[in-house]
Order: structure tokens, then C-alpha cells, then sequence
């Protein structure tokens, strides 16, 4: 443990001029007195440290001293590539790695360029969640992080409906859509494919006492699978259909309202009226669906078909009336 804080302090060192000691201490998440013991220690041991004494003094390296530490592990390079997405990598259990591999990248850096990861960040951000929505991290979600990290075969329990299932699964990848954590993998039994999972249903995950690793199909790519899948998904939700008379307005905002997939099927076979307005048949998940979702259309939309959604919309339009007048 104190090996890799003494590492950690000279690569926080090397990459910049100076730092004091409440700032060392904050970043190694240690008391100043254990900072300057630690500047003692790798002064003893033939790190060149320098304190500077008085109140705008610090910590710095003097004769140009650079270690040799800035190999990359496998694991910090994974978790380096991930750098854009630290909410991702702090609740899969990354962070560590990831903070040790921007620090022996920029260790490695010229001087001039030490500052780039700081820029860069200034100015860039991806913020993954829906907006109005807290997240929340699945407790379990670094054991099946690991897991899938190591290719090692998982064992879970997770709740559906109407019973609790335990399956033998192989890992093959996580993915945050929208706030939420799924995970990509294939059972064991060998007939069932490639399926997916919300890690928020798991129950419980264990690695076999014996950490059985698993071949990886070298034919998987998991943003393609990915791509499919949620497709698949958007369209196999889609059990009914309305038809819907739109103005202009209504056609450009239909796709913000229904979804891009229902609304490019719905537009596809548009028919133009002579009013102007187009008439669509719109896929939909159920009549009462399609209620919450065109009521946000307002008056840009007129619902033709089924008769049954068509009264609901004239009530509403009549209460409507009455309260403006």
C-alpha cells in the first residue's frame, strides 16, 4: 500500500513544478504527516525531493529527475481508454486505475504538454444519465465489471416478474444507456445465444470457486450487438398502431414524442392531404401509449383511428375548451 503511495507521489511530482503539502495530501488521501514522511522516505531512498520551506512552499524534484515508472499495467491501459466516461469507471471500481494511468501519462509527457489533460477536460464532458432521472449504481455491478474484465465464468440470481432464475453466464460486456447498467452475455447451456440483462435485476453474482475463464467468440463486437438489440427492442414493443393526421409541426416533432423507429416507420408510408397535412399510420406500444405520447403534439395532431382513442382525444379537447373558453 505505501509502495504504491510513494509511486504516486513522484509521478504526481514529475508532472507538475511543485505541490504543497495539503495538496499532496489531498490527492493521496493521507494526513500531511504522512506526506512528509513520505518525502523523507523517498529522499532516503535516492528520490531527489526538495522542500521548499515558508508559506508558499511545497514538494518538487530537482535535477531533472524522472522515473522510469510510466509503464502502463493492463489494467490501468483498459481504464485509460475509458478517461472520457469517470462516472462509468468510478461505479465499475476503475477509478484507481484509471487516476494511476493519467498520472504515468502525464509523467511521460513534456513539460509543455502536462497541462492537456486538465484543458482537455475544461472544455469537454459527457454527462451519460437522462435528464430529471437520479442513477443509481447497481451495488453488485463491480463483481460483474470484474468478471467481464478477467473473461471469468459468473453465476447469478436475478428477479423477473413472477419467479427468481439463476444462470451460469459468460460476460462479454457492460453498457450505460441512459443511466442504466446492462449487461451483455451468453449462457452457459450453449443454446440460448447471446442475451441481455439489467444488472439492477441481479440478485446476487459469484465467480465459481474454481474462476473458470471462458474462450471469448472472437466474431463478438459488442457496439454492433448492441445496436441490434436495442433496435430489436424498440420495434418488438410496437403491438398496436393508430392512424394520425399531422401538420408540418406535427411531422418534424413526432419523432421527439414517439421515438425515432415507430415515427421513421410511421412517415415512411406517409399520404399527403389536400389540407396539406399527412396522414400516418403510427406504431405504437398500446392505445394508451399513444395517448400520453401524442397529447404532447397539442393541436399539430389529429388522432383519425381507433374510434376508442379518437373519443378520448375529443374529451380531452372539450375539458379543454371549457377551462379556456
Amino acid at each position: 500500500m505505501r509502495a504504491a503511495r510513494l509511486i504516486k507521489m513522484v509521478l504526481l511530482l514529475q508532472s507538475r513544478p511543485s505541490m504543497t503539502a495539503a495538496e499532496l495530501a489531498h490527492e493521496l488521501e493521507v494526513s500531511e504527516r504522512t506526506v512528509t514522511r513520505d518525502a523523507q522516505a523517498l529522499s532516503e531512498a535516492g528520490v531527489p525531493v526538495y522542500a521548499d520551506r515558508g508559506r508558499t512552499g511545497g514538494y518538487r524534484l530537482i535535477g531533472g529527475y524522472r522515473t522510469r515508472l510510466t509503464g502502463l499495467a493492463r489494467s490501468e491501459a483498459e481504464a485509460l481508454f475509458l478517461s472520457g466516461v469517470p462516472g462509468a469507471l468510478r461505479e465499475m471500481g476503475l477509478d484507481d486505475a484509471a487516476s494511476a494511468a493519467r498520472l504515468k501519462v502525464s509523467a511521460a509527457l513534456l513539460p509543455s504538454l502536462r497541462d492537456a489533460s486538465r484543458t482537455a477536460s475544461q472544455r469537454f464532458h459527457l454527462d451519460a444519465p437522462g435528464w430529471f432521472h437520479e442513477p443509481l449504481t447497481p451495488e453488485l455491478l463491480p463483481s460483474v465489471a470484474e468478471a467481464v474484465w478477467d473473461d471469468l465464468v459468473l453465476r447469478v440470481s436475478y428477479g423477473r416478474r413472477d419467479a427468481v432464475v439463476e444462470r451460469e453466464l459468460e460476460p462479454y460486456g457492460l453498457v450505460l444507456k441512459a443511466g442504466v447498467w446492462y449487461l451483455a452475455a451468453r449462457v452457459r447451456d450453449g443454446a440460448s445465444g447471446f442475451r441481455v440483462y439489467r444488472i439492477d435485476r441481479f440478485l446476487s453474482v459469484a465467480v465459481p470457486v474454481d474462476a473458470r475463464r471462458f474462450a471469448r467468440d472472437a466474431g463478438f463486437e459488442l457496439p454492433v450487438f448492441w445496436a441490434e438489440r436495442a433496435d430489436a427492442f424498440a420495434r418488438a414493443i410496437l403491438r398496436a398502431e393508430v392512424v394520425v393526421r399531422l401538420t408540418a409541426a406535427g411531422v418534424r416533432q413526432l419523432p421527439y414524442v414517439a421515438g425515432r423507429v415507430s415515427a421513421q416507420e410511421a412517415l415512411s408510408t406517409a399520404v399527403t392531404e389536400a389540407d396539406g397535412r399527412v396522414t400516418v399510420t403510427l406504431p405504437v406500444e398500446s392505445e394508451d401509449v399513444a395517448y400520453t405520447q401524442l397529447m404532447g403534439l397539442g393541436p399539430e395532431a389529429e388522432v383519425v383511428a381507433p374510434g376508442a382513442l379518437r373519443e378520448r382525444f375529443a374529451g380531452a379537447a372539450r375539458r379543454m375548451s371549457g377551462w379556456y373558453g
